[in-house]
């Protein structure tokens, strides 16, 4: 109730062009299993509207976001644990696997609902197929897949006990393609699927970076039926869509780890409303420390600044620019502050030429 009337009173606030600290939360994102999608990934490309919002089409996303609420699809690339440090069974509880538990800094409890219509992703067992993964940000570790036992229903949550007990595929810094901070930049890597598997499984996902303890977890469903990796069940569709196009050169199996100078920025839209939006940027620092930091981006369609947090906002027409404040400007090595702005218009899922500079 009080994120709500905090909401409200934030659009208030903006129709009236008087501005209003709002405390932001602390909260991370960086990915999502993309082949084969993910809950929060494909429930997201089912929801996408052209206007920047999203309208769940599919009836198990749309059930997961009653319960979760749309925040949890703006940042579907946050299903994770700051504190996790790879740890899985014993750590999240039976039935919250594909939320990451509820320690995480979203609400993903939605998306643990045994339901049979989820988006899924169509496959042939013991294939050899390219697996993506969305690298919002880029952080070195080890990539993890698990599959399903043979006894596993759709209508039952996931539990440990339903998962084959050693990963099928595994592998730590994969090649990545685009991004950070895009909807299509991924890491990939090729990998043989389970044998002997038909039906309707899960993929569970684990990314357990190697700098810090934060780790990443999700659920792609997927069926064994002799397909290739199309997709159904997105934007009210039961028509399978195209896979992406598989490259045409073999990933290194490790790759070096990002550069140590500098910074990265992650923009997440914290709440939304009719009329605005509240959102957050976090700065990272590499593997070494920064001392002063700018932020730049540009909105997408028509958005306008009202006010930020956290640091000294300046714009003109779309382009922002954000500069840290006295006591946020020095970041420790693989650490991070955050910044929090509230603007008029409807809430983007991503922007425009996010940057982050340090001197």
């Amino acid at each position: 109730m009080r994120k709500k009337l905090l909401m409200y009173a934030a659009a208030a606030l903006l129709a009236a062009g008087v501005g209003a600290v709002v405390l932001p939360s602390s909260a991370s994102a960086h990915g999502a299993m993309m082949v084969p999608g993910s809950r929060t990934w494909l429930c997201y490309k089912d929801g996408k509207t052209s206007t920047g919002e999203i309208v769940p089409q599919n009836p198990a996303c749309a059930a997961a976001v009653a319960q979760s609420g749309v925040t949890s699809l703006y940042n579907w690339f946050a299903v994770l644990r700051s504190d996790g440090a790879g740890r899985m069974a014993g750590f999240i509880p039976d039935g919250q696997l594909c939320s990451g538990g509820t320690g995480g800094p979203y609400n993903f409890t939605g998306f643990n609902l045994a339901r049979d219509d989820w988006p899924v992703t169509h496959l042939t067992s013991g294939a050899t197929m390219e697996f993506d993964y969305n690298d919002w940000a880029k952080h070195p570790g080890t990539f993890s897949l698990y599959i399903t036992k043979d006894s596993w229903s759709p209508t039952r949550a996931l539990a440990w006990s339903d998962l084959e007990s050693t990963p099928f595929s595994q592998v730590v810094n994969p090649a990545s393609i685009g991004g950070p901070g895009t909807d299509d930049g991924h890491y990939w890597w090729n990998g043989t699927l389970p044998s002997g598997k038909s039906g309707r499984h899960l993929i569970y996902s684990v990314w357990s970076r190697s700098d810090s303890q934060e780790t990443f977890y999700g659920c792609s469903d997927v069926v064994f039926d002799g397909g290739h990796g199309e997709v159904t069940g997105v934007g009210g569709s039961t028509t399978p869509t195209t896979p992406p196009t598989t490259p045409t050169t073999t990933p290194p199996t490790t790759t070096p780890p990002p550069s140590s100078g500098g910074c990265t920025a992650m923009y997440n839209v914290a709440s939304a409303w009719t009329g605005g939006f509240q959102g957050e940027v976090m700065v990272h620092a590499g593997t070494a420390a920064v001392n002063g930091w700018t932020v730049s981006f540009t909105f997408p369609g028509g958005q306008t600044l009202a006010q930020a947090w956290n640091g000294k906002a300046t714009s003109s027409g779309s382009l922002v620019t954000v500069k840290n404040e006295s006591y946020n400007g020095s970041i420790a090595a693989n650490s991070y502050t955050t910044f929090g702005f509230l603007a008029s218009g409807t809430a983007p899922a991503t922007v425009q030429n996010l940057t982050c500079t340090s001197p």
